[in-house]
């Protein structure tokens, strides 16, 4: 197969899957794989696979297209192509929770030579980094890699991009429980798919529906939560999204809860958990297994809570989110509390703040835990993240926690 007619084939391909005929465009893809010796093509080719196996949720296919495409980057000996390459071998292991092998290739793609690939994509490594540092909570490098990427975004006039980070900012937000910017920014997102996205993806829509069903169900706006997410859900469907699907389940799942139907979230949470085990999200899993104590807990079922908390805090340690498993200690010291455990008390009560100390969840004004419960935070340019009545009553004009980390021991 020739250069003119492998460029043909990958068309053909690219018009099958956007009118959603996904798998015959993955036989068209395959068979120019099969049989073109144009490198060009075949790393075109690739890059389609890598993307259409991500959207599916089929990440360990995913993986495998990647590693293929860094050998015919290494062929083609073209900077460009590594560097888009390296992208998508992060982007994978990202998909697969592997987030510190996805932060060693984004430092990678980071540290190649200036190419004409690296203004249009350096803020789609930045974003993969900051979901990946957002994986592991540490949440100040997290915020400092969106912040860059969203720099990047608007020095390009990338609207997509712009719309990604947003959604990731809404994550970072609701997870350290600042519920107005965790609206805020998905909202932020829904207004660029509104005001630039006609020949964008449907997904976009779908993921700023996602992250917005999210925080107004944290905000307790249970209805706009549904609303939300059932829009979300609903072209997941219809694009045959996976991943999303699972996420939408499992919001479904925590929107019935909070209304204490639990009876109706107990198999949304069963259904989320087959599409992420399926796929491979163990970060999901762990969120499905902690809504499902949650309920048993409800339920006074307290062994059985224990039970999906054990199972959820070997997957957290396994990709180590540090958020989760200090969740998971302090909803297993309530339980011991009432069981009576007195060592295993003590025990989660060690864990829960060694945590809180790696995870650096606390104001460095006035000491309290951030992250406890709904408050307006501020980050300051480092991406340290502070109470704003905190900064708003000391009038701090620099970073307390960079100025105490910059003392020398000598003048302490």
């Amino acid at each position: 197969m020739g250069q003119d007619q492998t460029k043909q084939q990958i068309e053909k391909g690219l018009q099958l899957y956007q009118s959603n005929q996904t798998e015959k465009a993955l036989r068209v893809w395959m068979k120019v794989l099969e049989k073109s010796a144009d490198l060009v093509g075949r790393f075109r080719v690739l890059g389609c696979l890598v993307t259409a196996h991500s959207e599916m949720g089929r990440y360990k296919e995913m993986l495998k297209f990647a590693v293929v495409q860094i050998d015919t980057a290494r062929e083609l000996e073209d900077a460009d192509f590594l560097l888009e390459s390296y992208l998508n071998l992060a982007r994978s292991n990202e998909k697969l929770c592997e987030f510190h092998k996805t932060i060693s290739y984004c430092k990678t793609c980071l540290g190649l030579p200036g190419t004409r690939a690296s203004a249009q994509l350096g803020g789609q490594v930045s974003l993969s980094m900051g979901n990946a540092f957002l994986g592991l909570s540490l949440f100040q490098k997290a915020l400092e890699s969106f912040e860059k990427a969203l720099r990047y975004a608007h020095n390009n006039d990338d609207t997509m991009l712009e719309c990604r980070v947003c959604c990731s900012l809404g994550s970072f937000y609701a997870q350290v429980k600042d519920y107005e910017k965790a609206l805020f920014f998905p909202c932020k997102a829904a207004e660029l798919v509104s005001d630039y996205g006609k020949g964008w993806s449907l997904k976009y829509r779908a993921m700023s529906q996602y992250h917005m069903a999210v925080a107004y169900r944290l905000l307790g706006h249970l209805g706009s939560a549904m609303e939300c997410c059932e829009e979300s859900m609903k072209i997941a469907l219809q694009h045959g999204d996976r991943p999303l699907q699972a996420l939408c389940l499992l919001c479904f799942a925590d929107i019935h809860r909070s209304r204490g139907d639990l009876e109706t979230a107990f198999p949304r949470y069963d259904s989320a958990m087959s599409i992420m085990t399926e796929i491979g999200n163990r970060l999901g899993q762990v969120q499905v297994l902690l809504g499902v104590a949650k309920c048993w807990v409800a339920r006074k079922a307290l062994d059985k809570a224990l039970d999906a908390i054990e199972k959820a805090q070997e997957l957290a340690e396994e990709v180590g989110n540090k958020l989760s498993q200090l969740k998971l200690h302090c909803l297993s010291e309530g339980i011991c509390r009432s069981k009576g455990l007195q060592r295993e008390l003590r025990a989660h009560v060690v864990r829960f703040h060694e945590c809180v100390e790696e995870t650096e969840l606390y104001c460095g004004l006035c000491g309290e835990s951030i992250g406890e419960k709904n408050s307006r935070l501020q980050a300051l340019p480092c991406s340290h993240i502070f109470h704003l009545r905190c900064l708003q009553n000391n009038g701090t004009r620099s970073c307390p926690n960079c100025r105490r980390s910059s003392m020398k021991p000598g003048f302490v």
